[in-house]
């Protein structure tokens, strides 16, 4: 008996220090990150549509499974690794969603990082009050 292989994309996506790697395979909608729902995961309604809107640009919402392993980071910058995969597996599966992504910006890899603290200043930019006397 043959083992049938299902077809999957793997894409890696990465935002402030997160990185996700994605799974997408052929499925009926179900999205699971870190071993749990992704509305487990994240409970807000914002973040769980922002991390769903790659499948919102495409209109492909119910037609492929997620698993996602997400580290590094809070749950904004693992969201945004999390959409960046997914609109890279995407376009594994059909090269032709690739200028509806990337004119929504999901393909861009915002790579903008923490500003390190300076020596002998309280922050990056933060400096302590100048005294005259």
């Amino acid at each position: 008996m043959a083992v049938q292989k299902i077809a999957e994309y793997k894409a890696t996506g990465r935002r402030k220090t997160s990185v996700a790697r994605v799974r997408l395979a052929l499925g009926v909608g179900k999205m699971m990150v870190n071993g749990k729902d992704v509305k487990e995961y994240f409970p807000t309604d914002s973040v769980q549509g922002y991390v769903q809107q790659p499948f919102q640009i495409t209109d492909t919402i119910k037609r492929y499974d997620v698993l996602v392993n997400v580290q590094g980071g809070g749950s904004m910058g693992q969201a945004g690794a999390i959409r960046h995969g997914i609109s890279r597996a995407l376009i594994q599966a059909d090269p032709e969603l690739k200028a509806a992504l990337k004119s929504a910006g999901c393909l861009t890899r915002d790579a903008r990082e923490k500003e390190r603290k300076k020596p002998g200043q309280p922050g990056a930019r933060k400096r302590f009050q100048f005294s005259k006397r």
